[in-house]
């Protein structure tokens, strides 16, 4: 398992929202292009960028910081937000992405995302799939900023996608993320249980170094860890120990 440092980038600034709210958000003193800088100088591979501006303000959003970030990342980044057309893809691509995060068209029109695949190549999306449980413990997934409910389970979403080449999967339960409460390890166990081909990447909930120790566990390919690094739970260093 690797990891994966993670930034939010809201109007320029490092930021993390608590359950995806964006009137529950927590803005860092820190500048982004520093910020990733010192990940890879730690010794952190890969690096997780959400565009929060994208994601809020659509097709009008202001991508400037983004594609600055990207220009001046030393490591390889994935990075998603408000992805909703192939020219977003290509945009992200074409300045500097390695992977580019795709949300909500892949529960409300997934045959946009699979076409996508076949586009621009499976290893180079990741289908990200932020999802809730509901009384029965079964994971439905949600969009639209975590508002609303899929019409299909997780796991028919999954055979659809993977039925058509999906290689990357990053998913997120909402009831965890940004809360500092430990990781779903019974959802990653699963999907990495039904889904042997798919690399998974496990988000929300990381709080310390036992907690990705834990994750190793689940057989997830890779953990990624935002707010925990921000609030200095532990550093890049000593959680690269942890998951070796």
């Amino acid at each position: 398992m690797y990891l994966i440092p993670s930034i939010d980038l809201l109007d320029g600034d490092v930021v993390r929202l608590r359950h995806g709210d964006f009137a529950d958000v927590s803005r860092y003193d820190v500048d982004a292009a520093k910020l990733a800088a010192a990940y890879a100088e730690a010794g952190a591979e890969w690096l997780h960028v959400v565009d929060l501006a994208a994601s809020r303000d659509g097709e009008g959003a202001d991508t400037g910081p983004l594609l600055k970030l990207l220009a001046a990342a030393p490591q390889s980044v994935q990075t998603g937000g408000g992805v909703r057309t192939d020219e977003d893809i290509a945009l992200r691509l074409e300045h500097g992405a390695d992977r580019v995060v795709v949300g909500t068209v892949c529960v409300t029109r997934p045959d946009v995302f699979t076409g996508w695949l076949q586009q621009f190549g499976p290893d180079h999306l990741v289908a990200a799939l932020d999802i809730a449980l509901d009384e029965n413990h079964v994971p439905w997934p949600r969009t639209h900023g975590w508002t609303e409910t899929g019409s299909v389970t997780l796991w028919h979403l999954m055979d659809r996608l993977c039925a058509e080449g999906l290689r990357h999967v990053l998913c997120t339960d909402i009831g965890k993320d940004g809360a500092l409460h430990g990781p779903n390890l019974d959802l990653y166990r699963q999907l990495v249980r039904r889904y042997p081909d798919v690399q998974v990447q496990a988000s929300g909930g990381v709080s310390g170094l036992r907690d990705l120790q834990e994750l190793v566990g689940t057989g997830a390919a890779a953990a990624i860890s935002g707010k925990a690094l921000l609030e200095n739970c532990f550093s890049i260093e000593e959680a690269l120990e942890a998951i070796r």
